[in-house]
């Protein structure tokens, strides 16, 4: 019997480690009017997308390095916090 792993948001994501976006929350609306959640979904953060946690800035560990499809772009931890895996 395997223990499926339960979703955590990408800000908990290690270094190296892979998952699947499950689900992206509303954020605020930016400047715009466009809210981060869009954005962030415009970018690749859409439900069943693989993504990998590159790397971690330093120092606090931001931003944070994430690769989705053939893409790379770097989140703020708030932004990543939006983003809900399912880590692999």
């Amino acid at each position: 019997m395997t223990h499926a792993v339960p979703p955590i948001t990408l800000d908990a994501l290690k270094v190296g480690a892979t998952a699947t976006v499950v689900h992206v929350s509303a954020g605020e609306a930016a400047d715009d009017g466009v809210s981060l959640s869009r954005r962030l979904m415009e970018l690749g953060f859409v439900p069943g997308e693989k993504i990998r946690m590159l790397k971690r800035g330093m120092p606090g560990g931001e931003p944070l390095a994430i690769k989705v499809g053939n893409a790379t772009f770097a989140l703020r931890r708030f932004e990543a916090a939006l983003v809900s895996i399912q880590p692999e």
